[in-house]
């Protein structure tokens, strides 16, 4: 690994501290060396907060050393005005001449600007180190900007003989095919994404809340596929403040933190629930149920990664599990008894 290589693989230890809380803007972490030493460095923490670089030239105990030093940056730096000031400003004014950048923005409010803009102040600029690295970390922003739809994830427990529900239930709850480890590892998952979508029959047979309540983290807002707005007005998936969307064919409107939007249900599903998503700027989406649900986004191509969870439970009959296509096997990983699989897409 070259020293550039290495602190840059530092920016993105750093970026990796805002998951779930820069919403809409990306994951950045920076660096700031001098002689081969780190003399600063930070993160973006929160939307609307100091971005990355900010962090990094306050957090220098020397300044009279930057115009010395090099700025490492997993992202390019911003060019642009938004509720803060531009981040190539600041290192031009600081008098740092050297920028390492591991990818360029796809913002088109930046895309190549901010590189633009260091170059004509004289700056060097070094860009690709680790770009693939850096645009994994990235995943959702780059989908969001570049395609033009949230980064979606499906995700589902399964029986293990293929499964995702008994064929007879008593009652009006979910049937936990998976430990506590495995739901708490759900949860945190949750903390991290913008949103968690479910068709109408998920909602009437295990009236879940789609909620972290097992992780600390802000909830994804949930998103509900009620055609005929069938689910009761008492639903969990209705209650507490969490954002909801209530997709359907006739209604449209706020009703306090409820927002309720038409579709045509008898066009393409997958892609219209990404144009309504993006228009709401959700940049990642969890996609949990039902059975009809995960299969319309599996069909229509539009997943990024799949997160299948299965227990050791056997049902011998009943709700087959969806069935992937063009599934990449990446990593598998036990949680005790539980085997939790991550597929990603070939084609996305």
């Amino acid at each position: 690994m070259t020293s550039d290589e290495r602190f840059m693989h530092r920016c993105l230890q750093l970026a990796k501290n805002g998951l779930g809380t820069t919403y809409p803007n990306p994951l950045v972490g920076c660096v700031i060396v001098h002689d081969e030493k780190i003399i600063g460095e930070g993160w973006h923490q929160k939307a609307g907060a100091p971005h990355a670089e900010v962090h990094a030239v306050r957090s220098v105990e020397n300044t009279n050393l930057l115009n010395e030093s090099t700025i490492y940056v997993s992202l390019e730096p911003c060019s642009h005005f938004g509720k803060t000031p531009p981040c190539s400003d600041l290192i031009i004014e600081k008098g740092i001449k050297k920028v390492v950048i591991g990818s360029t923005d796809p913002n088109p409010k930046v895309a190549g600007k901010g590189i633009q803009k260091l170059k004509a102040a004289g700056c060097e600029v070094i860009t690709g180190i680790l770009e693939q690295k850096c645009h994994e970390l990235n995943k959702r922003f780059f989908t969001f900007h570049s395609k033009n739809r949230p980064y979606i994830l499906l995700k589902w427990a399964q029986s293990r003989d293929g499964f995702l529900a008994p064929l007879k239930r008593d009652q009006r709850e979910p049937v936990w095919i998976t430990n506590e480890y495995a739901r708490q590892w759900v949860h945190k998952m949750r903390s991290e994404e913008q949103a968690i979508l479910v068709g109408t029959q998920t909602v009437l047979d295990d009236d879940p809340t789609l909620t972290t309540r097992s992780w600390n983290g802000t909830s994804p807002t949930r998103i509900i596929l009620d055609r005929q707005l069938r689910i009761p007005t008492e639903a969990k998936v209705f209650q507490g403040e969490t954002p909801t969307v209530i997709i359907n064919e006739q209604k449209e409107g706020q009703q306090g933190h409820l927002n309720y939007m038409k579709m045509d249900f008898s066009e393409a599903l997958a892609s219209q629930i990404c144009s309504k998503l993006r228009q709401l700027g959700l940049q990642s989406l969890i996609v949990e149920g039902g059975a009809q649900t995960l299969q319309t986004f599996i069909d229509s191509g539009f997943w990024d990664e799949a997160w299948v969870f299965k227990g050791h439970l056997k049902f011998g009959e009943g709700l087959k599990a969806p069935i992937l296509t063009s599934a990449s096997l990446e990593k598998e990983s036990r949680l005790r008894e539980d085997l939790l699989t991550l597929y990603k897409n070939r084609h996305s």
